[in-house]
């Protein structure tokens, strides 16, 4: 039996290769899709994002505009100054001491102004001590005058006629020699004798204490009865004809004040620059002049100052019509005038800057930083000797960020 070739059926296998294509695609699909699916949803919100940034409204450009800070200036004009100098001290008495006693006895009689707070003169009697014991001697000492005088006398006499007889060639030279001796030291007790009384008679008069100058009692030691030893403390006294304020004054606040530091010795050199005393006394601010009559003639090392000596004649007015006594132990301020100085221009404290710089203003409405020369900087004011010239805008009001030619504008022109 023969056998021919076997007939395929074309469309059975056409089928069988469609199924398997489709069965091979939906298999890569489901493969791939868990990151695909993220990828078309990144795609979309692209596609979006874009859409509505091309659709939206665009902002206006503005060109950004620099705006100059406002300042205050003041307009310098040269000035003429008289540059006073501040200083503090205490006034003091001229001379303040212990009045002791020289000799010794019981207190018979103490004056009404020997009292704390009490006025006294010159020479007024202000204690008296028991004196009759003084007296005593004094009465012994003119005796042995009188018998050393009359020793003397004697012996004097002898020495004469032993030269007589000397001369008629009835004594030696010897004998001569010693009647002489004997002269000369009866003389000597004599003045000795002398002394003694002189010495007595001190300390008669030493009994009654007499006040050693125009002044007044800081304070009482002894009483009515009291006996007293010489040297014994009596009273503290001090003067009250002129008072004294010790001033400490800057080194560099001296260049400001016409004196005479060449510290001579004798008061009045320095050059009597008028002073103003003030203070507050009894709920009242009051004045006393004053005049400066030397300096101590050193600087201090601990706080570079020189201590100036400023007088105040009749500080209680006692012989003159002051209002207002100074008492010792005031603490006072004193204005010492200065030097009277020509072209110096006088600013606002704020108007200076770090490194003594001032900011002017100029036609064109730029700053402009220039360094100037400062006389005293206060806590008000500024004083600067050169660096400025008349018309001149200087800036007084703060500024932050400063540069050298910046522009401004002016907001308001003070005065100096």
């Amino acid at each position: 039996m023969s056998t021919g070739p076997i007939p395929v059926d074309s469309s059975s296998s056409e089928a069988s290769g469609t199924s398997r294509a489709s069965g091979l695609a939906l298999f890569n699909w489901r493969r791939h899709l868990p990151w695909a699916l993220p990828l078309a949803v990144l795609g979309l919100g692209l596609l979006v994002s874009k859409l509505l940034t091309s659709t939206a409204p665009q902002p206006d450009v503005q060109e950004r505009v620099s705006v100059a800070p406002v300042v205050r200036v003041a307009t310098v004009a040269p000035e003429t100054l008289r540059l006073n100098v501040v200083a503090h001290g205490t006034v003091l008495p001229r001379t303040e001491s212990d009045l002791v006693a020289e000799v010794r006895g019981r207190i018979v009689s103490v004056a009404p102004a020997l009292v704390a707070g009490g006025f006294f003169e010159s020479g007024d009697v202000l204690l008296e001590l028991d004196d009759r014991e003084h007296q005593i001697s004094v009465e012994r000492a003119r005796a042995q005058v009188q018998l050393r005088k009359s020793e003397a006398e004697l012996a004097w006499a002898d020495a004469r006629r032993r030269r007589q007889l000397a001369g008629r060639g009835a004594a030696s030279a010897a004998d001569l020699e010693q009647f002489e001796s004997r002269g000369r030291v009866a003389q000597a007790a004599l003045e000795e004798a002398r002394a003694a009384l002189r010495q007595t008679e001190l300390d008669l008069e030493r009994t009654v204490v007499r006040a050693p100058f125009d002044g007044r009692v800081r304070d009482r030691s002894v009483d009515l009865g009291q006996f007293v030893n010489p040297g014994g403390k009596l009273a503290r006294i001090y003067a009250v004809d002129y008072a004294e304020a010790r001033l400490p004054v800057a080194t560099e606040d001296l260049e400001h004040l016409d004196l005479d530091l060449g510290f001579a010795p004798s008061a009045g050199s320095i050059g009597s620059t008028p002073i103003t005393l003030r203070a507050r006394l009894g709920g009242q601010d009051l004045e006393w002049p004053a005049t400066l009559v030397r300096s101590e003639g050193e600087i201090d090392l601990r706080t570079r100052t020189l201590h100036l000596v400023a007088r105040v004649d009749d500080p209680y007015g006692r012989h003159t019509s002051r209002v207002s006594p100074l008492p010792s132990g005031l603490f006072v301020e004193a204005e010492i005038e200065g030097r009277e100085l020509n072209d110096i221009f006088v600013l606002p404290a704020s108007a200076l800057r770090d490194g003594e710089v001032v900011y002017i203003v100029d036609a064109e409405e730029r700053l402009g930083v220039r360094p100037v020369d400062v006389i005293r900087q206060g806590r008000d004011k500024v004083v600067i000797r050169s660096g400025l010239f008349a018309g001149e805008r200087v800036v007084v009001s703060p500024l932050r960020a400063v540069s050298e030619g910046m522009s401004v504008r002016v907001a308001e022109v003070s005065a100096s």
